[in-house]
């Protein structure tokens, strides 16, 4: 981020020839050493020349950049806000200060000073990108989409709009137009696209439900690194959604071999071994989930699993517990539904799914499933 500045420039005063040397030099020396990452020595140089100049920008400037370097937030608004406060409207003391806020999480006092940076210098492709990705962050599309755009029609290649606008298309659900911006990147640098893109890309056809175009990117993302977690999962989750459990299943223990209590993937392990046929296996996955904590999908793993395996009074109660604590979740009365079909009780059937309806929710899947039913009186 500090390649992106010059050095500031230091106002006429009214020191001596050899002072202004003196600072310049030593300005110049702590700007070297904060570039090389020795900040201990960067600190010492800036701190001299406010030794000579007590309110300097230069020095001022310079040590809130070598804190923000370190990641010591709160010291680096110190000094730009100092340098603020002495030479208002300092446009490198700016920048940091609203890179600080960005880093602290706090973006809307960060877009406040990015807003005021443009004052001086409205074309700064820096500062449009990174005030429209705080405003990705506070999730204001609108301000958000507009300023990226802007800096695209300035640099129509331009990676942190491409992937600001394909991350703020993706997070609000918009996932047609986030593929179209990761695309442009992927096209960009097809040769040496780096694993980001290609996992975004995966994902997006993942949500799309596009899965065999899903396979594609998360398989070059595997050849880039083959561990890499995104991909694994994203491969094995668009496996899953092409029914083919088998290679899913693959993937979901791959991840398991590096994270063993990761109960989401434990439980989808399950279900692979589930739709496998292998309830053995796939109720020894559900109990490590369960080990780890409480896990809905993993009862209802085992709950699938009684059903297969005709306990059905036991599936059921263990169903109706977890209707208590996800009382909106539809599949769990149709889990319930068809237990009881499965024992010939059509009307306990209908009557828990009347206790999904009686809600207020409209599911397509429950009224079906209800009309089938009432056929069958």
């Amino acid at each position: 981020m500090f390649e992106d500045l010059e050095i500031p420039k230091s106002p006429v005063s009214d020191l001596n020839e050899d002072q202004i040397n003196e600072i310049s030099e030593l300005s110049k020396r702590g700007y070297q050493l904060l570039k090389e990452g020795l900040t201990d020595r960067a600190v010492s140089c800036f701190k001299e020349i406010l030794n000579i100049d007590d309110n300097n920008n230069y020095a001022l400037v310079g040590l809130g950049d070598t804190y923000r370097k370190d990641r010591k937030y709160r010291d680096a608004i110190n000094y730009y806000q100092k340098c603020l406060d002495l030479h208002g409207g300092n446009n490198y003391a700016l920048f940091g200060l609203a890179d600080c806020f960005k880093a602290l999480k706090q973006f809307n006092r960060a877009i406040d000073i990015w807003e005021e940076y443009l004052k001086h210098d409205d074309k700064n492709i820096t500062v449009l990108t990174r005030i429209a990705d705080a405003y990705r962050k506070v999730r204001n599309f609108r301000k958000s989409n507009e300023i990226y755009l802007k800096v695209l029609d300035m640099q129509p290649e331009n990676s942190y709009a491409l992937i600001g606008l394909g991350h703020l298309h993706y997070d609000f659900k918009e996932y047609t137009s986030a593929l179209k911006y990761w695309e442009k990147m992927y096209n960009h640098n097809e040769d040496n696209v780096d694993i980001r893109v290609l996992t975004s890309l995966g994902n997006c056809h993942r949500k799309l439900k596009t899965y065999e175009d899903g396979v594609k990117y998360f398989e070059k993302a595997l050849l880039i690194e083959p561990n890499n977690f995104y991909a694994l999962f994203g491969l094995a989750d668009c496996f899953r959604g092409l029914n083919k459990p088998d290679k899913s299943l693959v993937h979901w223990l791959k991840i398991l071999e590096r994270d063993p209590r990761n109960k989401v993937i434990l439980t989808r392990a399950g279900d692979a071994y589930r739709h496998m046929g292998d309830l053995g296996n796939a109720e020894r996955y559900y109990r490590k989930a369960l080990n780890i904590e409480f896990d809905v999908y993993a009862i209802i793993g085992i709950a699938l699993i009684n059903k297969e395996e005709g306990n059905f009074e036991e599936a059921i109660s263990s169903l109706v517990d977890l209707v208590y604590n996800e009382p909106k979740n539809f599949r769990l009365y149709i889990e319930i539904a068809e237990c009881y079909e499965a024992k010939n009780e059509i009307g306990k059937a209908i009557e828990a799914l009347n206790q999904f309806q009686k809600l207020g929710i409209r599911n397509s899947q429950v009224s079906d499933y209800l009309l089938e039913l009432r056929q069958k009186i």
